[in-house]
């Protein structure tokens, strides 16, 4: 899949554009009908599936302080919209200026720049541009004008509620990740690249690839069973997400960071992606680093009965 900035990078000579816009954080069940919708309509009609979606969650910029955490990093957003078949992805930059386009705008520059829109498909309830002045009833509208069909899905439904990012990503945080797993059509994963740490674990005898995790959702604090997959190979390994109390640091930060089982080697820049296969214990602060030791070597033999 072809990943530009801008529609008119697209270049599609003579073919049409079916067209899916959203966020799409998580790529859940719901944006996948948007986005197979589109992948469907482009295949009909000998056209290019084409996904319009931002490099960050719009709340970022628009309200800071209420901005979400996201449920996967951006690479894996792009790999997961390659894998529905779209055959590009249009990633925005959001930013203050960006956010000042009213929704039409945003229509009418999409629809110039491709050339030839046959389809543009979103959730029934997304809202788009300045003040959310875009949204379906404006779509069907230009529609007619521009002579592209609108597509509005509505939301799909699990256990009585709508599925959204929002109620995966509390999902996450109250630690019910088979909730998030069928939500989003896909065992639940945290994605996060391996960086330098301290060396703690190490000293203590068990070496740890340290994850930054920065803006990602994460389960509750405690100690898992998870399999890391990295470098094409799927490890047991134990993960731990806290503040490592025992250790006493002056300025304790939350860490994430996971312990691969007979594992020997340089992971720095690797990206690992972590499943979870069940929560070992919470986090405790413990009387001395032997006892902690002690406890490591526990959790150890935990994770190796659940391989």
């Amino acid at each position: 899949m072809k990943v530009i900035s801008s529609a008119g990078d697209l270049h599609p000579g003579s073919r049409r554009v079916c067209v899916a816009i959203g966020v799409f954080d998580g790529v859940h069940l719901g944006h996948q009908q948007v986005i197979q919708q589109t992948v469907s309509d482009a295949h009909q009609h000998d056209a290019l599936a084409v996904v319009v979606t931002f490099d960050g969650h719009p709340a970022t910029v628009l309200a800071p302080e209420q901005a979400p955490r996201m449920i996967y990093p951006l690479s894996r957003k792009l790999r997961l919209i390659g894998g529905l078949g779209a055959d590009a992805t249009v990633l925005f930059h959001f930013d203050r200026a960006f956010s000042q386009q009213s929704g039409e705008a945003f229509i009418r520059a999409l629809a110039r720049d491709f050339g030839q829109v046959f389809s543009v498909c979103v959730g029934s309830n997304f809202t788009f541009g300045h003040q959310r002045t875009g949204n379906l009833a404006l779509l069907k509208k230009l529609g007619q004008e521009l002579k592209f069909v609108a597509h509005g899905h509505a939301a799909v439904s699990l256990g009585g509620k709508s599925i959204s990012s929002t109620r995966i990503r509390e999902a996450i945080h109250t630690g019910h990740l088979e909730g998030a797993s069928q939500m989003l059509g896909r065992s639940y994963s945290l994605i996060g690249t391996v960086v330098r740490g301290d060396h703690l674990g190490r000293e203590l005898g068990f070496p740890t690839a340290n994850l930054d995790t920065t803006n990602l959702a994460l389960p509750p604090n405690g100690v898992y069973a998870v399999n890391a997959l990295v470098q094409q190979q799927c490890r047991s390994a134990v993960l731990n997400i806290g503040y490592r109390p025992t250790l006493d640091s002056p300025q304790p930060r939350l860490q994430v960071e996971t312990h691969l089982l007979d594992f020997q080697g340089d992971l720095y820049g690797a990206e690992l992606e972590i499943v979870f296969l069940g929560k070992l214990r919470e986090e405790h602060k413990f009387s001395s680093r032997e006892a902690l030791q002690a406890q490591i070597a526990r959790d150890i033999a935990a994770a190796r009965a659940l391989r």
